[in-house]
C-alpha cells in the first residue's frame, strides 16, 4: 500500500538534506502551465514507459501527485511504480491544487529530460 501525506508531510520533507523527488502524473497541458519546483513529469498513462529513464533509482524517495484529492492520477502512477519495483513511493493526495490555494511557488514549462 502506498503512504497518503499531506502538503505539510511534504514541505517536512523537501526541507531536508535529502528531498524526494517530486512526480507530476498529469498529461503534459498541466505540468506545462504550473507544477510543484523541481518536479518530473511523468503521466499517469506512461510510467510503463518512461519511469526507467525519468526515475532511475528505484530506492529513491519519491512523491506523487496529481490535481486534486478527486484526481486518480497520482494514485495509479504510484501503485504502477511500486509493481515495477520502487521500493519508496508516496501520495501527495491533496496535489497541486492544495499547493497553489496555499500560495506554495509553481514552475511553469517543460523540462526537456536528457
Amino acid at each position: 500500500m502506498t503512504a497518503i501525506i499531506d502538503r505539510h508531510m511534504l514541505q517536512d520533507r523537501l526541507s531536508r538534506a535529502n528531498p524526494p523527488l517530486l512526480v507530476e502524473a498529469l498529461p503534459e497541458k498541466y505540468f506545462a502551465d504550473a507544477h510543484l519546483p523541481s518536479a518530473i513529469h511523468l503521466p499517469h498513462d506512461a510510467v510503463d514507459a518512461l519511469a526507467a529513464q525519468r526515475l532511475p533509482e528505484r530506492n529513491a524517495d519519491i512523491v506523487v501527485y496529481c490535481a486534486n484529492r478527486n484526481c486518480q492520477n497520482s494514485h495509479i502512477a504510484a501503485r504502477r511504480l511500486a509493481q515495477l519495483g520502487y521500493t519508496s513511493v508516496s501520495v501527495y493526495a491533496d496535489g497541486k491544487q492544495d499547493w497553489m490555494e496555499a500560495g506554495l511557488p509553481v514552475e511553469s514549462g517543460m523540462v526537456v529530460a536528457e
